[in-house]
C-alpha cells in the first residue's frame, strides 16, 4: 500500500507531538519531585564557598522561600546550624526591627551570627565567637519584602504593607520553610529580635499560636530586647532616657512634659516640642552615645574611614561594622554564593528600607498578655 506524502508528513507530526509532550510530563515530574525533595533543596541552598569565610564545622543555608504565589512575594533566609550537635539544639528565628531594616545586616553579620565582615581589601570575615549558634540552630529573615534581599514582583505591595500582611508572610514563610528542613519542624522553636520586633515577634507569634491546630508548630516563646511595644510607654521612655543623658535641655524636657500627654489626640504644642526633639534624635546615636562615631562620606565606602571621639578604641569595639556588612553584601560574588538577589534589582543591597509604609497597632501588650495567658514564655529585656 502506498501512502501520499502528506499523510507521511503528518504520521511524523503526530508522533514527534507525542514525543514532545511525554518528555514535557516527564521535566515536569522531575521538577515537582525536586520542587517536594527536602534534601535537594537543602543542598541547593547550602553555602559552599562564602568569599573569605574562615573554616568551620557547622553548615549554613541561605536563599528564598516563596510566601505568596499570586504577588511574586519571597523571603531571604540565612540559616546557621549549631556549632555542635545540631539535632539537640532549639531552633531560633531572629528578626531585626526598623521597621523595615535587615535581619543579615544587622543581626547575622554585626551582632549575634558567626560571621562578621572585616575592613579589608579582599572579602574577610572574622569568626564571631559569642555567636548564638553556640547555643541554638539559628534563622535570619529578612521580612517584609522590600527589605534586604526579599522581594515582591507586585510593586504595590510595597505601599501596602503593614504589620498584618509582615506576620502573615513570616507565617507562611515558617510553613514553607519548615517543609524545606522537616529534620527541625520537632524541635523547641523561639522568634527573638530586637526594637520593632517588638511588633513582629509577638504577631507572629500569635498567629503560630492560633493556627496551632491546622499547622502545629513547636512554639515554646519569644524574646525581644530594647522593644518598641506600646507607642504611650515608648515615647515617654525615650523622652526621660534623652534628658537623663543630657542629650536634651531641661527647657525642653519640662516643656514637653507639660504640653503632650502622649495619647492618641497631640496637640500642635506638643508636635512642635516632638520636632525639637526629633532634631536633636536624629543627628545623635541614641544607641551608642558614649561610644566613637564611624564618619565616612557614604556607606559603600571602601576606604578608610575618619572615628571620631578618641585616638584609640576600645578593646574589640568597631563602630565601622555597619560599612563593612554594607560592602561585603553588595559583593556579587558574595550574593552569588548566598543565592541572593536572584531577581537583579536595579539599586544596591541596604541595610533598611525607609520607604515602608506602616499601619500599626499603637501597643502590643494585649497580645503579649493573650500569649503569656496561653502558656508561652515571654522575655523582654534592654
Amino acid at each position: 500500500m502506498a501512502f501520499s506524502s502528506s499523510f507521511r508528513l503528518n504520521i511524523l507530526l503526530l508522533y514527534l507531538l507525542a514525543f514532545s509532550i511525554c518528555c514535557a510530563t516527564q521535566t515536569q515530574g522531575a521538577r515537582l519531585h525536586h520542587h517536594h525533595d527536602p534534601l535537594r533543596q537543602q543542598k541547593a541552598d547550602q553555602v559552599i564557598e562564602l568569599p573569605g569565610q574562615p573554616p568551620v564545622s557547622f553548615k549554613h543555608y541561605a536563599g528564598y522561600v516563596t510566601v505568596n504565589h499570586t504577588h511574586g512575594r519571597a523571603l531571604f533566609y540565612w540559616f546557621f546550624e549549631a556549632t555542635n550537635n545540631p539535632q539537640d539544639k532549639p531552633l531560633l528565628l531572629w528578626l531585626n526591627g526598623g521597621p523595615g531594616c535587615s535581619s543579615i545586616g544587622y543581626g547575622a553579620t554585626e551582632e549575634l551570627g558567626p560571621f562578621f565582615p572585616q575592613n579589608d581589601t579582599k572579602p574577610k570575615l572574622k569568626f564571631n565567637p559569642y555567636t548564638w549558634n553556640n547555643a541554638a540552630n539559628l534563622l535570619f529573615l529578612e521580612s517584609p519584602v522590600g527589605v534586604g534581599f526579599s522581594y515582591t514582583h507586585t510593586s504595590q505591595d510595597i505601599e501596602e504593607l503593614d504589620d498584618k500582611i509582615t506576620a502573615e508572610d513570616s507565617y507562611n514563610f515558617l510553613i514553607n520553610w519548615f517543609k524545606r528542613f522537616p529534620q527541625y519542624k520537632s524541635h523547641d522553636f523561639y522568634i527573638s529580635g530586637e526594637s520593632y520586633a517588638g511588633h513582629y515577634a509577638p504577631q507572629l507569634s500569635e498567629l503560630v499560636f492560633d493556627r496551632s491546630k491546622e499547622n502545629h508548630i513547636n512554639l515554646k516563646g519569644f524574646m525581644i530586647g530594647n522593644a518598641a511595644i506600646d507607642d504611650e510607654s515608648d515615647q515617654k521612655g525615650l523622652i526621660d532616657y534623652a534628658w537623663d543623658h543630657a542629650v536634651i535641655s531641661d527647657r525642653l524636657y519640662h516643656d514637653i512634659q507639660k504640653e503632650c500627654d502622649f495619647g492618641q489626640n497631640i496637640s500642635e504644642q506638643c508636635n512642635t516640642l516632638l520636632e525639637e526633639y526629633y532634631n536633636v534624635y536624629n543627628i545623635t546615636d541614641m544607641y551608642s552615645l558614649y561610644t566613637p562615631m564611624c564618619l565616612s562620606n557614604t556607606s559603600s565606602s571602601g576606604q578608610s574611614h575618619t572615628i571620631q571621639g578618641a585616638s584609640t578604641l576600645p578593646a574589640g569595639y568597631d563602630p565601622c561594622t555597619s560599612d563593612y556588612s554594607y560592602v561585603y553584601l553588595n559583593r556579587p560574588d558574595v550574593q552569588k554564593a548566598l543565592h541572593a538577589n536572584v531577581t537583579k534589582i536595579s539599586y544596591p543591597w541596604s541595610h533598611c528600607n525607609d520607604n515602608i509604609f506602616w499601619n500599626a497597632p499603637s501597643s502590643m501588650l494585649p497580645v503579649i498578655g493573650k500569649l503569656v495567658a496561653g502558656g508561652l514564655r515571654v522575655w523582654i529585656y534592654r
